[in-house]
């Protein structure tokens, strides 16, 4: 009995020595290739007017957060806002140009990108910059957004004078 001690003994020392398992390393750079690539095609098909195009990027249930707007939950709600805001961009000849990725991540299917955009109008002056950052979900080899958050480097505009106040 005691031989038998000493040889477990011995051999739970003896594993207790071994070299860990050396860690396993995960080659996303295809994944967060597409991360980019997805960003930039957002950036092409809104300043093409392409609604649908927009809209597909993200997945049904996606979260969509945009600034100065109430959030918009699923696809049909999100290509609800992209019509209307669209709109009014392409109608004030502002275009959103894509001026750095700013990070990308990928963690199994999970996956984030941020950034930073300017708006521009017609003539090619920036009016205003800002930032993005979004998170995917992978499914069937596609990354579609999850969540997809945006805002204005300016301050928000003034509150309207109160009534009775001002002009």
């Amino acid at each position: 009995m005691k031989r038998l001690m000493l040889l477990v003994a011995a051999l739970v020392a003896l594993s207790a020595c071994a070299p860990a398992p050396a860690p396993v390393v995960v080659d996303t750079a295809a994944d967060e290739a597409k991360l980019k690539a997805d960003a930039l095609s957002w950036f092409d098909f809104y300043n093409k007017g392409d609604v649908d195009g927009v809209a597909n990027l993200y997945a049904e249930d996606a979260l969509l957060m945009p600034p100065n707007a109430p959030a918009a939950t699923g696809r049909a709600a999100i290509t609800a806002f992209f019509t209307t805001d669209i709109a009014a961009t392409k109608a004030g000849g502002i275009t959103l140009k894509n001026t750095a990725v700013t990070g990308v991540g990928v963690s199994g299917d999970s996956g984030w990108i941020s950034g930073t955009f300017a708006v521009v109008d017609a003539s090619g002056k920036t009016l205003d910059t800002g930032k993005y950052m979004s998170v995917h979900k992978k499914s069937n080899g596609a990354w579609p957004y999850a969540s997809d958050i945006w805002n204005l480097d300016s301050a928000a505009p003034p509150p309207p004078p109160a009534p009775g106040k001002g002009k």
